[in-house]
């Protein structure tokens, strides 16, 4: 079998163990969700019993509310589709790992030079980010959702992207190949991580200020999030990190311009809207550490900012014509 080939079904399996992560993770936080209403009709139960009792000693009283949240009242509740969720998500990584490498082996370059490549790579950078934050501090709240998108970044890489493996044209043929785009993948997958712990912000929130619909138990499994200031810090510094990067892209990119095309900046779409994410990014920035800009206003901020950043790799890519049309970038 060529390696193009089997890089091509490495990222299926990829796909195939982020959906079976995204199942995972789901079933996790609905057996949280239902634990939790567990422990909450048992308090009430015990509640009932108590007044009923009068002053009888030997009934319990009512469950604490540490508890309620926990399900202690029912003991400690299973996390082993958490875990199962987990060990695929590092199956996927190393899927998709490999085959990014099969990729540039049978192309005999960088394999980040076209969309495809370019979903494949920051497809892993997204998972990698997740699984690397999980290691230092429990997120897994936040696997169904990477692995949602995991899923349909690669299918789409897969069915609307895809191109064979060969080289490139003479004006790509640099070392900025590698380091510009490369470092614009890595800032890509990081923006993907921040973004989703701001939509749970967004929904935790709401949900904590009593929303009619995120109030219901339906909704229970956001109460297994972290609090949405931790989310909010959890973002800042992803976009923080990721901001700097693609700082890097800009003047990287501004560099290789002149080299390639005898100038820094000519309006491209490309350039443009590359500069739009920079500017909506620094002032999210900005507002947040000199404004005082929190809570909701600063999460909003962060996905309008992702907004451009997928419009900046779809839209400008496939609506626009440019001088970055030819590189499938």
């Amino acid at each position: 079998m060529e390696l193009a080939n089997l890089s091509v079904l490495l990222v299926w399996g990829a796909a195939t163990a982020l959906a079976i992560g995204l199942i995972a993770f789901s079933v996790d936080l609905s057996r949280l969700s239902g634990a939790k209403v567990d422990a909450r009709d048992a308090a009430r139960s015990r509640d009932r019993v108590s007044v009923g009792a009068g002053a009888q000693d030997d009934v319990p009283g009512p469950v604490d509310a540490g508890s309620a949240v926990t399900g202690a009242a029912a003991g400690p509740v299973n996390r082993k589709f958490a875990g199962i969720g987990m060990s695929v998500t590092w199956l996927a990584a190393a899927l998709l790992l490999i085959a990014i490498v099969l990729r540039g082996i049978a192309a005999g370059r960088t394999p980040w030079a076209n969309m495809y490549e370019f979903t494949l790579v920051g497809t892993f950078v997204a998972v990698a980010v997740f699984a690397g934050v999980n290691t230092r501090r429990d997120v897994r709240y936040l696997g169904a959702f990477v692995s949602g998108l995991g899923v349909l970044f690669l299918v789409l890489a897969q069915e609307k992207f895809f191109v064979e493996a060969m080289g490139v044209q003479p004006a790509l043929q640099k070392y900025w190949l590698v380091i510009h785009v490369g470092v614009a993948i890595c800032a890509t997958g990081i923006f993907t991580v921040a973004f989703v712990a701001s939509v749970l912000q967004l929904l935790r929130d709401a949900r904590d200020n009593g929303s009619p619909v995120l109030g219901s138990r339906h909704w229970g499994w956001l109460d297994h999030t972290a609090a949405p200031a931790a989310l909010e810090s959890l973002s800042f510094r992803l976009n923080s990190v990721a901001f700097v990067l693609w700082t890097f892209t800009l003047i990287g990119g501004a560099i290789w311009a002149e080299d390639a095309w005898g100038r820094y900046w000519g309006w491209d779409p490309k350039e443009v809207w590359s500069f739009i994410v920079w500017v909506v990014y620094a002032a999210y920035l900005h507002a947040r550490t000199t404004r005082g800009w929190s809570g909701s206003r600063a999460a909003w901020f962060v996905v309008a900012g992702y907004a451009c950043v997928l419009f900046n790799f779809t839209g400008v890519n496939l609506i626009f014509n440019g001088k970055h049309s030819y590189s499938g970038l």
